[in-house]
C-alpha cells in the first residue's frame, strides 16, 4: 500500500495552525478584558504589564501572518491594534495640556519604601528641580527625621505630616503656606496628607499624597478598589486639586481611569511621559518597569513638563511635574 505526502501535511498544517491560535488567544483575552474593564482577582496585578503583552501581540501578530494564515492573522492584527491604541497615546503629547497661562510651579512624589529612602537625596531633587510642593508616601518617624536634618525646612517651610512606621505614613511639603492641612486613612489604611496650597498669584489648590492600599494579595483587592473609588473628583464645585503619589495602580486599570474622567489629567500621559518607569525592578526585584507614581491635575490646570528621578534605597522613582496653576480670580 502506498501512503501519499499530502494527509501528512495537511496534518502539519492544521497542527501549525492549532498552535497559532492557541498562541493569539492570550492576546486576545487580554484584550477583551483591558477593553472591557474587567480585573477579578490577580488580573488586577497582570493587568499592569499591558504594554508589554501590546508588543508581544505585534510580534505574534506578525509572525501568523509570516505563516499565511489569513483567519488568525487578521485576529492578531485587531488585537495588536486594539492594545496599541490603549498603550500607543502615552508616549505622544496631547494637543491639548490644559492652560498655559498662570503660576508656574513644580510638584513632586516620592515614595520612601518603609522610611528607608536616601532623605538627602529627596532634599538634592527638590531643590535642584525647583520643587515647590513635595507629595511622600511610606512616610516614617525616621525619614521626617532625616529630611528636617538634610534642610528640608529651609526649602519648603510648610507641612502637613502623619508620619507612622512602616508603610502607611504620608507627608506634605510646601514652599507655600498650607490652609487647612491634615490627613485621612484610607479604607486599606494608608494615610494620605493633604492641604490647600495658594502660591502668589494663583488661585487656592487642594493638593493630597495619594496611598491608595496595594493590590498585593486576594484581601487586598476590596480595599484596592474602595481606596481609589474613595479619593476626591474635581469634577464638582469648589478647589481645584492636584492628587500626586503612589497610585498602586496604571493608566490600563480601569479603576484609575474612573478617577481621572473625574475632572482630571494625568501629567506624564499629557506630554507623551507616559511609558517611564516608575516602580519594579529600581530595588533589585527581577520585576519589569511599570507605571504606578502619577501626577493627577485638575483639567483646568496645565501640564508643562514631566520628569523621573531615581531615588536611593527606595523601589519607586520619583516624579516631577512642572504645572501651570490658573491666575487668582
Amino acid at each position: 500500500m502506498t501512503i501519499t505526502a499530502a494527509p501528512v501535511e495537511k496534518r502539519e498544517r492544521t497542527g501549525v495552525t492549532v498552535l497559532l491560535w492557541i498562541l493569539l488567544t492570550p492576546g486576545l483575552v487580554w484584550t477583551v478584558l483591558r477593553l472591557g474593564g474587567w480585573e477579578p482577582g490577580r488580573l488586577i496585578q497582570l493587568m499592569a504589564f499591558t504594554p508589554y503583552v501590546a508588543i508581544g501581540s505585534f510580534v505574534v501578530a506578525i509572525l501568523i501572518l509570516v505563516c499565511r494564515r489569513w483567519t488568525a492573522g487578521a485576529v492578531a492584527s485587531l488585537v495588536a491594534v486594539a492594545l496599541a491604541a490603549c498603550v500607543l497615546p502615552r508616549a505622544l503629547p496631547d494637543r491639548d495640556k490644559g492652560p498655559g497661562d498662570g503660576v508656574r510651579a513644580r510638584f513632586m512624589t516620592a515614595n520612601l519604601l518603609l522610611g528607608g529612602a536616601d532623605t538627602a537625596e529627596i532634599v538634592r531633587l527638590v531643590e535642584e528641580n525647583d520643587v515647590a510642593v513635595l507629595a511622600l508616601q511610606e512616610f516614617s518617624p525616621r525619614a521626617e527625621a532625616g529630611l528636617a536634618a538634610a534642610g528640608i525646612d529651609r526649602l519648603l517651610p510648610y507641612h502637613s505630616l502623619a508620619a507612622e512606621p512602616g508603610a502607611s505614613g504620608s507627608g506634605l511639603y510646601s514652599r507655600f503656606p498650607l490652609a487647612d492641612p491634615g490627613s485621612k486613612r484610607n479604607v486599606g489604611g494608608f494615610l494620605q496628607a493633604f492641604g490647600t496650597v495658594q502660591a502668589p498669584g494663583a488661585g487656592p489648590v487642594f493638593v493630597e499624597s495619594v496611598h491608595p492600599l496595594a493590590p498585593s494579595a486576594p484581601d487586598t483587592f476590596s480595599g484596592w478598589r474602595s481606596d481609589l473609588a474613595n479619593e476626591p473628583r474635581s469634577d464638582a464645585d469648589g478647589p481645584r486639586r492636584i492628587l500626586l503619589g503612589d497610585f498602586n495602580s496604571t493608566l490600563d486599570h480601569a479603576a484609575l481611569r474612573e478617577l481621572i474622567s473625574h475632572g482630571y489629567r494625568d501629567a506624564a500621559d499629557t506630554v507623551g511621559e507616559g511609558w517611564i518607569g516608575t516602580w519594579g525592578p529600581y530595588d533589585g526585584d527581577l520585576i519589569p518597569p511599570v507605571i504606578i507614581d502619577h501626577v493627577l491635575v485638575d483639567d483646568q490646570i496645565g501640564v508643562r513638563e514631566v520628569s523621573v528621578h531615581g531615588v536611593k534605597d527606595s523601589d519607586h522613582r520619583s516624579v516631577v511635574a512642572e504645572l501651570t496653576l490658573p491666575a487668582a480670580s
